[in-house]
This record gives C-alpha cells, structure tokens and sequence, in this order.
C-alpha cells in the first residue's frame, strides 16, 4: 500500500504497479486531508497508459515514472519517467514508436522541442500531446547533478529529490 512519508515522498522503494491498479491509488485519488486534482491526476495515468502501451508493444518492459505526479503535489503538471533500451536497438525501437504513435512523439532531439510559455521553456513533443515525460534509460546521464554536482544516471537521478536529494520512491509500471 502506498502511502507518502511526513516529507510528502513515497518511500524509497520501487513500487510495482499495473495501470489499473495506478489509476485505483493514492497517486491517483489522493487523502481525505490533501487538496486533490483526482481529475488531472486521471488524465495523465490514462494518457501514461497510452504511452506504456506503445512501449510494451516494441517489446519494452523496464518503464518507472517519477515527478511531482508521485509525490503529494496537489496538481501535477505531468509525468515523468524512463524506461529502459537497448542502445543499439533504439534507433529501429523509435522508428517503430513512431510508426504505432498517430502524433509521432518518440524523440528526444532538442531540435524537436516546442516552447510553451506556460512553462517558460522548450518541451518535448511528447509532452505537449500526452503532458508525460518518457526517456529511453540506454546508460547515458540524465542531465540530473547529484548534490556532489555529478550527472546521475535515470536510475539513481530519479530516487531522490532534486533539491535535497532525499532519498524517494518510484512506480514500476508492470503489465
């Protein structure tokens, strides 16, 4: 059962959890005691739901998601997350993506970004349909500093808060 600590994260731990049992959580329908957007935080988990879908249709399994949208924000702007791929395979897995996708989003190119004024900087087309956040985890950086000021991987970067680095817990999407 999924519970938030005194802080407002989930505890450190990967959690497993199906779609539907996603959409059937705290994550989704909140605290008696909290102020809630039920609502929005539905809308993201069945947009994310599309996404997974195309994911495991490529044969993708290792998916986890991450943000504001698993921690007791009242009204997460989005979901973030990363799934994991082969690098060598990647280019073949976009195209594929791209090709199930009717908006063709699967990129990650800076050039392919679309400024939003609303949050004040470049999103991805990803984004700007589906408002979830997926990057392919091949062994890269993420772009995330440690509190030492070192890239973290998707992994490491993605289990604890940016600002003071506490240790967190992410949602493991499983079939």
């Amino acid at each position: 059962m999924l519970k938030f600590n005194e802080d407002g994260l989930l505890p450190p731990y990967d959690f497993p959890m199906t779609i539907d049992e996603l959409k059937d959580s705290l994550l989704v329908k909140g605290l008696k005691n909290l102020p809630w957007d039920a609502e929005k935080r539905l809308m993201l988990v069945n947009n994310l739901e599309i996404l997974v879908d195309q994911l495991w249709r490529v044969g993708l399994k290792d998916i986890y998601i991450d943000g504001s949208f698993v921690e007791d924000k009242a009204s997460p702007g989005d979901i973030d997350g990363y799934f994991v791929a082969d690098i060598m395979t990647l280019p073949d897995l976009v195209r594929e993506l791209n090709s199930i996708d009717p908006y063709k989003v699967w990129t990650w190119d800076w050039n392919d970004r679309i400024y939003d004024r609303n949050s004040a900087k470049a999103q991805l087309p990803m984004w700007h349909v589906y408002k979830v956040e997926l990057y392919p985890h091949v062994g890269q950086g993420s772009g995330i500093t440690d509190e030492f000021g070192n890239e973290q991987k998707f992994p490491a970067a993605f289990r604890k808060t940016r600002e003071t680095f506490q240790p967190k817990g992410i949602i493991k999407i499983i079939k």
